[in-house]
């Protein structure tokens, strides 16, 4: 069934909006353009700019253009230096958990490794070997895959990180040893936009991951989900990426992922 939204309160959705709107002019804004791209009377935007430089979320330069102010900037650095994307995304996993019934994890990047912060179990009564706190090789696992195609968006990077990463472990057989083929492997994630584990890391499991980014062209974490290879056939992965990939960047909605429910 999909969610009632509650209309939103007219006078923060339109601070919002503005906040939205300066976000993307660097240099600055003319109210009237302001006005234009969000649809907005210009007497709106003029009571709710002034609200915003108040509190020091906007600034009027000498110009007469508009700038996100400093506080707006601190409210972001100081989330971005606090922020604690276990808790932030837990809703994300449950959600994804209890409706798809199958293992979810969260992970981040430390140097050749991936670090599960987080993992909810499906309700089969199978259970994978995944530990909070484990780590697995980043070059074997989705979630280090997701990770490693963004933290190092570019093929120097990669190699480099390679070459101090080397010799890459081949957990089964089906693991990506060969440098030029992990290359390969990261920029077709980065065009499908996540990362699958085609037992890769434990022979019969697979698994896709999407990255998380907070505020950075970098991800700051990864999420998973994971299952037997007879319950993650390449049809499922099809259904299922889309909703991982929007649920990970935080516009999901819950009601398409009842359709990929096995």
């Amino acid at each position: 069934m999909a969610r009632v939204e509650t209309p939103p309160i007219e006078s923060v959705d339109r601070a919002l909006r503005l906040l939205q709107e300066l976000g993307r002019h660097g240099s600055g804004v003319m109210l009237e353009e302001l006005a234009d791209a969000t649809s907005l009377p210009k007497s709106s935007v003029h009571r709710t700019l002034a609200a915003l430089r108040s509190r020091g979320f906007a600034f009027q330069q000498a110009d007469g253009r508009y700038v996100a102010g400093s506080e707006l900037l601190r409210v972001a650095f100081d989330f971005y230096d606090r922020v604690d994307v276990r808790v932030m995304l837990q809703p994300l996993l449950l959600r994804l958990r209890d409706e798809l019934n199958e293992t979810v994890h969260l992970g981040v990047l430390e140097g050749a490794d991936v670090v599960y912060l987080d993992k909810l179990e499906s309700r089969h009564p199978l259970r994978l070997t995944s530990t909070i706190g484990g780590r697995n090789p980043a070059h074997c696992t989705a979630v280090g895959k997701a990770l490693l195609a963004w933290t190092y968006p570019s093929e120097a990077e990669l190699r480099a990180w390679i070459a101090n990463s080397r010799p890459l472990a081949r957990r089964t057989p089906s693991s990506i040893t060969d440098p030029a083929a992990l290359v390969k492997e990261m920029a077709r994630i980065r065009a499908d936009g996540f990362a699958r584990d085609m037992e890769e890391s434990e022979v019969g499991v697979r698994c896709i991951a999407a990255p998380v980014f907070v505020g950075t062209s970098r991800p700051r974490a990864a999420v998973s989900i994971s299952a037997p290879r007879d319950r993650m056939s390449s049809s499922r992965i099809r259904a299922i990426a889309p909703l991982l990939v929007e649920g990970a960047s935080g516009s999901a909605g819950s009601s398409g992922l009842e359709e990929a429910r096995p």
